[in-house]
């Protein structure tokens, strides 16, 4: 690369703008030593001093800040100087003693300060869009691939291989993606509900539920005992509207909340969890949204079981991050 001169303003001082011809090469700018002593204000012999304690306590590589550059001297000849980078111009600066070189240490630190904040900020703010562009991309491909395969644009043996295990997983990343992300919005409402989950309905389930895991050894007697009637005070809740309109509008949104509330507001002395998850089966069971085209589980006993851990551990003011999650599962 050719060497190539220019005016830089290195920093500003008190006094005015301080500025030398300098080499600008290898994207670094190089120094003379009289340069150097013209920027910090001091001399020469004391500039030598200061690289030789650079080189010696092994801060700097000398051979790797210092360099021989064609320079016309003031007689006009051209001679083969030593120039020093960028690197070694700071390290001096800041074991010089003088005025102008406590004005560039100032300079120094205000100027790496603001470019940590705003550099991070930046950073994060692009590392953010570009997630969410990849992110939107991947959801795109997605939908291509779901339409070529609705179309029969793909034989069997391509659905059957890895664009059929793109589509039916990639969906599952993306919801995992936006839950770390704490930015997974609720569904519009879709599937409407068509029988309600009342109250009389719950308990009977609920006393079943208790007779077989009684029979397996699995619950106490003290399962499913209702708190202060907190069951009838949720479904009550779940069943409400508003000016005709019905509070949760959606199935997934009325299991969502299903589950969530009957493992956080504990309305049983035990057993909330089970119970939580087992009324989630029965109230899309009862309304024909349990299972998915392929007559599977929409969400299976693992991932039930993970969800209601994942519910009870989460902190209240996650609740509607975690009733989004639920909701894009179903």
């Amino acid at each position: 690369m050719e060497n190539k001169k220019g005016e830089i303003i290195i920093y500003k001082t008190k006094s005015g703008e301080t500025k030398l011809e300098v080499n600008l090469q290898n994207e670094t700018v190089w120094l003379t030593q009289k340069q150097i002593g013209q920027l910090f204000g001091i001399e020469r012999s004391v500039i030598t001093k200061h690289l030789n304690n650079v080189f010696k306590s092994r801060e700097l590589n000398k051979n790797s800040v210092c360099a021989f550059f064609a320079h016309t001297a003031e007689d006009g000849k051209i001679y083969k100087t030593q120039f020093y980078n960028l690197d070694a111009v700071i390290s001096v600066g800041y074991r010089a003693n003088s005025r102008r070189a406590t004005e560039f240490r100032i300079w120094a630190t205000n100027t790496l300060r603001e470019y940590l904040i705003k550099g991070y900020t930046i950073n994060e703010k692009r590392l953010k869009e570009q997630k969410e562009l990849k992110l939107a991309e991947l959801e795109k491909v997605i939908n291509l691939f779901q339409s070529a395969r609705q179309s029969k644009l793909l034989d069997q043996s391509e659905a059957d291989g890895l664009l059929q295990v793109i589509t039916e997983y990639a969906n599952s990343w993306i919801l995992l993606q936006k839950y770390d992300e704490t930015n997974i919005a609720l569904k519009k409402t879709t599937a409407k509900e068509k029988s309600i989950l009342d109250y009389a309905k719950a308990t009977g389930a609920i006393v079943q539920l208790k007779n077989n895991l009684l029979k397996q050894k699995e619950a106490t007697e003290i399962f499913g005992q209702e708190r202060s009637h907190g069951l009838e005070a949720i479904l009550g809740n779940l069943n409400q509207s508003f000016s005709g309109k019905a509070l949760y509008p959606s199935i997934e949104q009325k299991a969502a909340h299903l589950l969530y509330f009957v493992i956080k507001d504990h309305p049983f002395v035990d057993g909330n969890k089970r119970i939580g998850s087992f009324l989630f089966i029965a109230y899309l069971a009862q309304n024909k949204y349990l299972l998915n085209k392929k007559g599977e589980k929409k969400i299976n006993d693992n991932a039930l079981v993970a969800l209601a851990l994942l519910v009870a551990q989460s902190n209240p003011k996650e609740k509607e991050l975690m009733i989004a999650l639920i909701s894009n599962l179903l």
